[in-house]
């Protein structure tokens, strides 16, 4: 069997957003589940930065800056979305963002589906 990288870590902010969506089911707007999945992510003990400011580079330029949603422990990057159904262009923005911040692994967490859906990421530079 294959083990992923990082797979104990994403399992457990996996769980947290399990309760985070238990407890309050979809409805709530993308700012609320964000703001409680924090809650439950420290209560975790797990370290955790939320709308971590992340400059864009082009061509050694600063360009713009965006917000991760969340970055849990400097190596997993958490999008959260409440919407209808995920899309291809969700998983492009959060290659993009990996792409940025230098890391490899994310999670795509969609709170308005039931049940939660659940969808890694991985960003393999290709040097």
């Amino acid at each position: 069997m294959i083990k992923l990288a990082h797979e104990e870590l994403t399992g457990r902010i996996i769980a947290c957003a399990i309760e985070v969506h238990k407890a309050l089911g979809p409805g709530f707007l993308e700012s609320i589940y964000e703001a409680a999945l924090v809650v439950e992510l420290k209560r975790a003990g797990l370290r955790v930065e939320q709308q971590k400011p992340l400059p864009i580079f082009y061509r050694e330029v600063m360009v713009g800056e965006h917000r991760l949603d969340l970055l849990v422990e400097d190596k997993i990057v958490v999008e959260l979305k409440a919407i209808s159904e995920l899309e291809d262009l969700h998983f492009a923005i959060v290659r993009s963002y990996l792409k940025a911040a230098g890391l490899e692994h994310g999670l795509l967490l969609n709170f308005a589906a039931m049940p939660l859906t659940v969808k890694r990421v991985i960003y393999q530079s290709v040097s």
